[in-house]
């Protein structure tokens, strides 16, 4: 689903114009990002029903060029994972 189509569909079901629709789902977009910017200290960020939003780091480690054979070294890096409340991954069917 595009953004334009969810934007749509939040519209529809709220009974709003587009406009709002798309003001609102900016705001919450927003909000999450800045809970992911504050979430930095612990790695958590946690929207009640919805789920869980954890800061991984993964450490340097030795790889290997597939094309040639070469060892490589890959740089350490840190990575979102999501993890979806009960409820949502019921709703999914899981």
């Amino acid at each position: 689903m595009s953004k334009a189509e969810f934007i749509a569909n939040v519209a529809e079901t709220g009974d709003m114009s587009n406009a709002e629709a798309k003001r609102v789902v900016e705001l919450v977009f927003g909000e999450i990002e800045h809970g992911l910017k504050r979430a930095k200290k612990d790695g958590k960020f946690t929207i009640g029903t919805f789920g869980t939003f954890m800061i991984t780091k993964r450490s340097a480690r030795m790889g290997r060029n597939p094309r040639t054979g070469e060892e490589i070294k890959i740089k350490a890096s840190k990575s979102l994972r999501f993890r979806p409340s009960s409820s949502l991954k019921g709703a999914a069917g899981c």
